[in-house]
């Protein structure tokens, strides 16, 4: 339990961590991945590399540095770290490794002189605060996945059923629980987690699920990154009839139930992957005349060789007429379709005749969700209506 002499110690350390959280943090995860292998896997040495994943958590501690006093003003950031966990499966017998190189890392960044016994105890304090809050959030998720129809605790085996090249960069798979038994239906836009042993070192990823929930299966579509370890073994190595360790479904970007709204949905290359489960959940609902709720549905992609899916989305736009969907290609394209930028005034001619009305969902790389937070926000659009996921660690987007 923090004491209020600690809360006072960990507020003052916040001009500290504004100016130096991410030198810490990048301290810490150079200890910490040396010293524990037994954790690496639940980390992305891309990430570790190009340092977002230091400056999400350098963010993050400054957060929780900051709202102290008040941990529900940190909104949706505790459920964002959860469902991660939940998706990677850490345990609680990581959150002492963590902390502890945490603490040292505070103490050889920061100096004795700065960071005394006191601030060190106050630090453990915060930090043992907010272990037991996400272990007994993690857990609560952990038995919710293994007691729900078709769930399970840990990793299950599925066989690869099919394998799809869904464009240039992406490509599916169906996977099929090798027991034979149900799957957990997730809600869409949520991903999986899964567990590889790649040159003899494990790794784990997440992946969005690309298809509407079925209780049978599972569909993920992977982009081939360059230098990527996982998607290159993926599109490379793994064929139909191999196996995969699969996590329970995880992760809180998903699609509202109940709303009326116009419903929009944008995406950036493998952006697609959980708008495209969305779009089919929203189509496949005609409860209570949400088969009347417009759908906005528009995709950005470098150029046609690189979109997936989209035959499919055109299919389901002639089935619904209620579906309008648009494309946009960096690269000039042939005939009518359009090229460039998303910009504020493309998608003002997009939207519905009230784009404040609308519930907007999107996904894609930063600088793309950046833009496009910003075009909404000047549409009308407000704050509680937009949601957006990251691929990776989390970041703020203004």
């Amino acid at each position: 339990m923090l004491t209020e002499a600690q809360r006072v110690i960990i507020r003052a350390t916040v001009p500290l961590l504004e100016t130096g959280g991410e030198a810490l943090t990048t301290h810490f995860y150079r200890l910490m991945l040396a010293e524990h292998p037994e954790v690496r896997p639940l980390f992305n040495a891309a990430h570790q590399a190009s340092g977002a994943q230091p400056r999400a958590l350098a963010n993050g501690v400054l957060a929780y540095a900051k709202n102290i006093d008040r941990l529900e003003a940190l909104g949706p950031l505790a459920a964002q770290i959860v469902n991660k966990h939940v998706a990677l499966q850490v345990q609680p017998e990581h959150y002492p490794i963590v902390g502890g190189c945490l603490l040292r890392a505070i103490r050889e960044v920061l100096g004795a002189d700065v960071a005394t016994d006191d601030v060190i105890a106050a630090w453990a304090a915060a930090y043992q605060q907010l272990a037991d809050l996400l272990i007994g959030a993690e857990a609560q998720q952990y038995d919710a996945l293994a007691t729900a129809p078709g769930g399970w605790r840990g990793g299950r085996d599925f066989r690869v059923a099919d394998k799809v090249r869904e464009s240039d960069e992406i490509t599916s798979f169906h996977l099929l629980p090798v027991d034979g038994g149900p799957v957990v239906d997730f809600r869409p836009g949520q991903y999986i987690g899964l567990r590889l042993v790649i040159n003899g070192q494990e790794v784990r990823r997440n992946y969005s699920l690309s298809a509407a929930p079925n209780g049978r299966s599972y569909r993920i579509s992977v982009k081939r990154e360059a230098g990527g370890v996982v998607s290159n073994h993926l599109h490379d190595r793994v064929q139909a009839g191999d196996t995969l360790v699969l996590f329970p479904p995880a992760g809180d970007f998903t699609l509202a139930e109940g709303s009326q709204r116009p419903l929009l949905l944008i995406s950036g290359g493998v952006g697609i992957t959980p708008t495209l489960a969305m779009l089919e959940a929203a189509l496949a609902d005609e409860a209570d005349g949400a088969d009347q709720r417009p759908i906005h549905f528009i995709h950005c992609a470098r150029h046609p060789g690189v979109q997936a899916f989209g035959a499919q989305v055109d299919a389901l736009a002639r089935q619904h007429p209620r579906l309008q969907r648009f494309y946009l290609y960096d690269e000039a394209a042939p005939g009518d379709q359009a090229s460039g930028r998303l910009t504020t005034d493309r998608l003002q001619a997009w939207l519905p005749a009230a784009p404040a009305e609308v519930e907007a969902y999107f996904l894609g790389p930063q600088p793309f969700m950046r833009a496009v937070k910003r075009s909404l926000h000047a549409l009308g659009v407000p704050a509680e209506q937009m949601r957006y996921e990251f691929f990776g660690p989390a970041s703020a987007l203004d």
